[in-house]
């Protein structure tokens, strides 16, 4: 696998490669990589000749009081995960590379209303963040598809939104969330838990199971499912966010016919704010 740092040298790889009609898969990342990156390079295996990855800290998606400074930077070890995964290339810049003009006066790529809820609500600025830097790594790799968890589910809507109305030539595919053996969804951020706290974590997969077996038995008061969600959340030690059953192609507020739904929640514990989701498919 090689590692380079520059634009220049990524487009001139991965040219090469489309010019001998090969097919290129990314996977972009923040980097701390657990095993759930890891599938999605081999899942990315299986979708292209070659498979290019990234490894970058973008600060516009953290907020002023977020964990941008303290968010974990294991490039060696990430390497080697990737090196093993059958990765080709890994394009790891610095913000110079991809901010040479600083942040004051970026231009930025926003997907309004999509945005500003959920997650969006509660993180002011952070899709415009994540909609801005993917939009430039696509344009600096040139993928024919990308891969993303859809552990961060909202994130991946608004990325599919995104890549359609700007008419990007590239195809969006989402991968099932991958799990601990006890069901805690894999994060980077799952380091920052306490033993005790880990021990706990399970509680927010726990409470999407028994909100979405309910509706799956027929409730459809989906605004007292979510207030009995939160209440449960609460009495386990957590802070929540918000707990919200939505219809899963858009994130609308589901009507009683829908019958795609996912049911997603953002608590926090401690320091530590988790996310999660459950798709429900009653079709």
């Amino acid at each position: 696998m090689q590692t380079v740092a520059s634009i220049a040298e990524v487009r001139s790889l991965v040219s090469a490669w489309r010019a001998a009609g090969l097919r290129v898969a990314f996977v972009p990342t923040m980097g701390n990589l657990h095993a759930g990156h890891i599938h999605l390079v081999s899942e990315a295996r299986k979708r292209a000749d070659k498979v290019v990855a990234s490894i970058f800290v973008n600060p516009l998606q953290f907020g002023p009081s977020e964990d941008f400074a303290a968010y974990p930077r294991t490039l060696a070890a990430d390497q080697e995960k990737l090196a093993a995964a059958g990765c080709d290339l890994l394009f790891a810049p610095t913000e110079q590379v991809m901010y040479p003009l600083g942040r004051d006066g970026l231009s930025y790529v926003e997907v309004p209303g999509l945005s500003d809820i959920l997650c969006g609500a509660f993180r002011p600025g952070h899709f415009r963040g994540v909609a801005t830097v993917v939009s430039k790594l696509f344009n600096i790799v040139r993928p024919d598809v990308a891969l993303f968890g859809e552990k961060d589910y909202q994130q991946l809507l608004v990325i599919r939104l995104m890549v359609r109305d700007l008419d990007m030539p590239v195809e969006i595919i989402g991968v099932p969330t991958v799990r601990e053996a006890d069901g805690l969804a894999m994060s980077s951020r799952n380091g920052y838990l306490g033993a005790g706290e880990r021990r706990l974590a399970t509680e927010v997969y726990a409470t999407l199971q028994a909100l979405a077996a309910e509706v799956r038995v027929g409730a459809r008061d989906y605004a007292d499912l979510e207030a009995a969600a939160v209440a449960r959340l609460e009495l386990a030690g957590f802070r929540p966010d918000y707990v919200s059953v939505r219809r899963a192609e858009d994130l609308a507020v589901p009507q009683a016919v829908d019958r795609r739904l996912v049911v997603l929640a953002a608590a926090r514990l401690g320091a530590t704010r988790l996310i999660d989701n459950l798709l429900i498919d009653m079709s």
